[in-house]
């Protein structure tokens, strides 16, 4: 049996609308709108990370100059792994695509 995804009611949607208008005006501060969590912000505003090709890992590792070893240490993935993505005999899935998707963003210094 799979869950059904739960939708905002009414009042939330209210709500979220209502601090989305004071952070704009000034009166709620960044910190404490950022405290709203993604379960009341709902599914559709989940972050999309975008699926990259062995060519694209390639080069993200190359542009930092990093071997295998050290880009996959960094990673907190195996070598082995790594090599495989390269290839294309995997493709990146969860938190190394995620972390991928940060490094293809902003550079290999974001995640170090």
């Amino acid at each position: 049996m799979t869950p059904k995804k739960k939708r905002p009611s009414r009042l939330t949607k209210a709500l979220l609308e209502t601090a989305a208008g004071m952070r704009k005006s000034g009166i709620l501060d960044g910190p404490t709108y950022d405290k709203i969590t993604l379960r009341h912000l709902g599914p559709e505003s989940t972050p999309k990370v975008a699926p990259m090709t062995a060519a694209q890992i390639r080069a993200l590792r190359e542009r930092a100059k990093m071997s295998q070893a050290v880009f996959a240490r960094h990673l907190n993935l195996t070598v082995g792994y790594v090599s495989q993505l390269e290839r294309g005999a995997k493709q990146p899935t969860g938190a190394a695509l995620a972390l991928l998707n940060v490094i293809r963003r902003k550079g290999i210094e974001a995640i170090m």
